[in-house]
């Protein structure tokens, strides 16, 4: 399987009877499932369908989708407002009996606020049930263009994380060939502080400081960071020729990369070594920031 990306943008479009709609995603990264969905007065009845397809279609993002249907090609029908005409006729009855005026006419009764009413023909339940059915086929077309997106932007990402692994892989060599992490230079170091502070007082234990200076030596030791550097290189480079969602797992070894980076710097007491885990720092969290865009 590839790798897919969060963010992505779909469209749809499509017409049923007298029915045209469109549909319009737009996906960005988050740390689960969740649709922010926007539909047409009246179309609440088909929200359950289209989360469902949403979920079985998508693992991760969120996901903002709307809808716009319109209905044409629909003769109007013209209505007259019974009860407001009702009311229009008594009140104008009650002024007539109060002063002297001349009869409205029907053009000016007809011409008032409310009396009239221009509507579209009722909708038919067959043709509404082939409307939903047809906008849902839609929604399933721009999920399926919406996923292929994503995949184009997932394959883009795999190679921009296959790079940055390959700079991990290759300061861990150069933490490992560095000279200043070899046991005889360590030793070089702390002989030379250890002579020092016996040159500037007698009152130190000679054995003591022999024993303080092995534990030193041992703590100053990046052995184990430089293993578990390459070992997670090596599971996030089968995770990513894996595919699938893996951004969760992946996202959970840039935590162990940097945390592995943190150590080497606290350790480190070479130059060289320092500068090597500051750079690893920076590519681990340029990493780890094309990591968040992985479903």
């Amino acid at each position: 399987m590839a790798l897919s990306s969060m963010t992505g943008f779909a469209r749809a479009d499509g017409a049923c009877g007298a029915y045209a709609w469109t549909w319009e995603l737009k996906s960005v990264n988050a740390k689960g499932l969740e649709l922010r969905l926007r539909l047409p007065p009246g179309w609440d009845g088909i929200e359950a369908p289209v989360r469902a397809r949403a979920g079985e279609a998508l693992a991760r993002g969120t996901v903002f989708a709307t809808l716009n249907v319109q209905r044409s090609g629909v003769p109007p029908v013209v209505r007259v407002n019974e009860p407001v005409l009702a009311a229009l006729i008594d009140t104008m009855r009650e002024l007539a009996r109060r002063i002297e005026a001349a009869p409205p006419s029907v053009e000016g009764i007809l011409g008032l606020k409310g009396v009239i009413e221009v509507i579209d023909e009722d909708e038919r339940e067959e043709d509404r049930r082939a409307a939903e059915a047809a906008v849902l086929a839609g929604l399933s077309q721009a999920l399926a263009r919406l996923g292929e997106m994503r995949l184009r932007e997932g394959e883009s990402l795999a190679r921009v994380l296959a790079q940055r692994l390959d700079e991990i892989a290759a300061l861990a060599d150069r933490a490992e060939a560095a000279p200043g992490r070899r046991p005889e230079a360590i030793r070089t170091r702390i002989a030379e502080q250890v002579a020092t502070l016996l040159d500037a007082s007698g009152r130190f234990d000679p054995d003591r400081l022999h024993q303080e200076a092995i534990l030193i030596a041992s703590k100053a030791d990046v052995r184990e960071e430089i293993d578990r550097l390459v070992a997670h290189v090596a599971q996030a480079r089968r995770l990513i020729a894996a595919g699938g969602a893996v951004g969760r797992r992946l996202d959970f070894l840039a935590q162990e990369l940097n945390r592995e980076s943190n150590t080497l710097c606290a350790k480190s007491n070479d130059v060289e070594l320092t500068t090597i885990g500051l750079e690893l720092k920076t590519v681990v969290e340029q990493f780890r920031e094309q990591v968040q865009n992985l479903e």
